[in-house]
């Protein structure tokens, strides 16, 4: 697989755990403009880390998201 299918399917498996990251993050922060910043962060996090070795994707991203928030 090359990097821009890797990409492609990253992406696929971010946007899945969109509004759950987003909801998680409102309700700790109270604010939409805020969540929408905090699932910002948690998608350039995992761009760079990359989801090698992480069983559980949704898991991983909200304990991300839930960190950011705090």
């Amino acid at each position: 697989m090359d990097d821009e299918d890797e990409t492609a399917l990253l992406t696929a498996r971010f946007e899945e755990n969109r509004n759950h990251l987003r909801a998680v993050a409102f309700r700790i922060l109270g604010s939409l403009s805020e969540a929408d910043d905090a699932v910002q962060e948690t998608w350039l996090r995992l761009s760079r880390s990359g989801a090698d070795g992480v069983e559980n994707l949704g898991g991983w991203l909200t304990t991300v998201i839930g960190r950011i928030c705090l």
